[in-house]
């Protein structure tokens, strides 16, 4: 029987949900004392979150018990999309050929949210629920060194994901995506991981280039 969240864990979650939608910007000033008054805990969880949140590669320390949301170069989001280039492929491959009855239905139930939250034009949700349908894609992959290697990076391949204004196209890209893993069709899924990282990745550059 699982425990309850501890505050550390509560106050973790909701600074990471507020850094990955959005409400949180790059640069943001996080002050402890300020931050555990605003959640009403103790400076203590507060500290033990920020420093949950470095190693997820959300926020950067500063001296004297503040932190700052961090800002992602284009170094570093050139870093993320050689990674996201080299496994995503092999994980949509491999998911296909191994995914389970049970896997499929949580895939397709998440598929459905996401759908329905970029038809509503729902951007926090609908980007929220793309990224549930990679990690759920990755389960399916039954690669204990794929999981292993991608929950470190979670976060920021959250962060990744969400960067992007093309909240339908991204959600039909998916539910291609998904009928080919249905299908057990891993040529295809691969194929389609492909092409959907392209798109993302050009939707990426025209978003940073300047105007």
């Amino acid at each position: 029987m699982q425990g309850r969240e501890s505050e550390t864990e509560r106050v973790t979650r909701r600074l990471r949900e507020e850094i990955l939608d959005g409400v949180r910007a790059p640069g943001e000033r996080l002050v402890e004392r300020e931050l555990a008054t605003a959640l009403e805990v103790s400076r203590v969880p507060v500290r033990e979150a920020l420093k949950a949140l470095v190693g997820e590669g959300l926020v950067t320390l500063r001296p004297r018990s503040w932190a700052v949301v961090r800002t992602f170069t284009d170094s570093d989001i050139a870093d993320l999309l050689e990674v996201r280039t080299a496994f995503e492929p092999l994980t949509f491959r491999l998911a296909a050929e191994r995914r389970t009855r049970e896997g499929l239905d949580r895939l397709q139930a998440t598929l459905d949210e996401h759908l329905e939250a970029a038809k509503a034009g729902n951007a926090v949700l609908a980007r929220r629920k793309a990224a549930d349908f990679h990690e759920q894609v990755t389960e399916l992959a039954s690669n204990e060194l794929l999981i292993e290697i991608e929950r470190p990076l979670r976060s920021r391949m959250r962060w990744l994901l969400a960067q992007h204004d093309d909240l339908l196209g991204v959600a039909q890209q998916h539910r291609e995506l998904c009928t080919a893993i249905t299908n057990r069709d891993a040529a295809l899924a691969e194929q389609l991981a492909g092409e959907h990282l392209a798109r993302s990745h050009q939707l990426l550059r025209s978003l940073r280039s300047p105007h």
